[in-house]
């Protein structure tokens, strides 16, 4: 009956022990739900609406899927009524947060030693696009990463990259070996004739600013495909 009541008034007319900013002060940020977490970022609810209600609505929407939530687009979190264009910016941004913080994590050694570890970081990376996105690593004298870019993005099917912007970005970042490496949201790890032909292209034109391409890393979510474990490179 109480948390009937509470769920018809402002959240600062609720127990103290049940408004989420308080509740995380007093036991933790790992006792609240999905919901009281995401109340936090949308900072305050409609005149007819808590945050609480909208962090809910939002959930539900997800079909109660994190993974899902994280795949929405503004548009699509704006389709609940009270959420605008600043609390969806907040939501995108923390949720953008949580994916680097675990795609390092998954790049669990500074150097890059194979191709392994490089795809399970990407594969985090890319894990929520539902389109072709093109980046690209570039690596010091002892193969650590000193930046990570994505170069483009492309529809469905397909994306261009343009060799002369990688070539100025690695100038740029004083690297002497990058990692070319892009997403297959359809699933496929099989390279297409224009992956081959990009990747040689790239290849070619790196030797003459003595930068090594170790490899290109084409991610689905079955798996990966290194053109230089098969040997293409």
């Amino acid at each position: 009956m109480k948390k009937r009541q509470e769920q018809n008034c402002p959240i600062l007319q609720w127990a103290k022990d049940d408004r989420p900013r308080e509740k995380l002060r007093l036991k933790g940020v790992e006792i609240l739900s999905d919901a009281e977490l995401l109340a936090i970022l949308l900072h305050h609810g409609t005149r007819d609406r808590t945050a609480v209600d909208l962090a809910r609505e939002l959930i539900q929407l997800s079909k109660h899927n994190l993974k899902e939530l994280g795949r929405m687009s503004m548009k699509e979190i704006m389709r609940v009524k009270g959420i605008g264009e600043a609390k969806a910016v907040t939501i995108l941004a923390a949720l953008e947060l949580g994916r680097r913080r675990e795609a390092r994590e998954n790049l669990d050694k500074p150097v890059v030693s194979g191709s392994n570890s490089v795809a399970r970081y990407l594969q985090t990376l890319f894990s929520d696009y539902d389109h072709e996105v093109f980046a690209v690593l570039f690596l010091n004298r002892a193969n650590k990463i000193n930046h990570f870019e994505i170069i483009s993005t492309g529809g469905m099917s397909g994306t261009v990259a343009d060799p002369r912007m990688i070539l100025r970005k690695a100038l740029e970042e004083k690297a002497v070996s990058i990692i070319l490496c892009h997403n297959h949201p359809s699933g496929s790890l099989k390279p297409s004739l224009a992956d081959r032909e990009l990747t040689i292209k790239i290849r070619e034109a790196a030797k003459y600013f003595d930068i090594l391409v170790l490899d290109h890393i084409i991610v689905s979510n079955e798996g990966f495909f290194s053109f230089a474990d098969e040997g293409i490179l």
